[in-house]
């Protein structure tokens, strides 16, 4: 099983294809696991391509479970937030000796595609931020009364979690506005270029992803993304951005 060591635990990953490496943020909040990517075998299938498999002809996808989701765990400290992700996020490309790549984040995805831009702005070539979460103006409090439900989750799995830790790790995550990671300026002065498929609903809000497309200087957007429908344009349409921004 391919596994990254980190100081206090371990991140698993997998990678797909060759070419130019594109570096994945998986849908699910805290629970972000590259499984979120794949089609399940029965049932409706989900509203976005499985970009593990069909950027895997022309680039190099790594994919990976974030911490303490999926198959990876560590330890929660208090001290713990977003720069913890972007962390064994870089650590991670370092691992596998990619010094620039692009990335593509699906819900909590786009909030760390913008954290590793603010962390590491030289060695991101492309960022699509594909229905990213922020602040609901109607429901503000969503995802810190979401946290409190996986803090439940998370103590019921393992006993060696302290939930003081992982409530202050909470506050770390879920107490700035906007998309909880960078504020307006940043986006306003993003010098990386972006792709964004805006989201609809409760953690996704609208109104976020209309402050992105208006902040975000020269950002392409695809309004109309979701669904079987969209399927084929929404593929087309992310790898002709990517491979527009692809160093030669």
């Amino acid at each position: 099983m391919p596994v990254l060591q980190r100081p206090d635990g371990e991140i698993y990953y997998e990678t797909f294809g060759q070419g130019f490496p594109i570096l994945l943020f998986a849908p699910g909040g805290l629970r972000s696991n590259l499984a979120m990517w794949h089609h399940p075998a029965e049932g409706p299938q989900r509203s976005w391509n499985d970009w593990t498999d069909v950027l895997a002809h022309k680039y190099t996808v790594v994919a990976m479970d974030q911490r303490n989701a999926g198959s990876s765990r560590t330890a929660i400290e208090a001290d713990h937030g977003w720069d913890t992700y972007t962390q064994d996020q870089l650590a991670l490309m370092d691992h596998l000796g990619h010094q620039r790549f692009h990335t593509l984040g699906g819900c909590i995805g786009g909030s760390y595609c913008l954290n590793i831009i603010k962390l590491a702005p030289d060695r991101v070539t492309s960022a699509v931020l594909q229905n990213p979460i922020g602040v609901h103006p109607e429901h503000p409090n969503y995802f810190p009364e979401s946290h409190a439900g996986w803090i439940k989750e998370k103590l019921a799995e393992r006993t060696d979690l302290d939930r003081g830790k992982m409530e202050a790790f909470g506050r770390n995550m879920w107490g700035q506005d906007f998309v909880f990671c960078v504020d307006r300026d940043f986006a306003r002065n993003c010098h990386v270029p972006t792709m964004l498929l805006p989201g609809t609903d409760i953690p996704h809000p609208a109104a976020t992803s209309d402050e992105l497309a208006a902040l975000l200087p020269g950002v392409e957007v695809l309004t109309n993304w979701r669904g079987p429908e969209h399927m084929e344009e929404q593929r087309t349409r992310v790898i002709a951005f990517l491979d527009r921004h692809t160093p030669k």
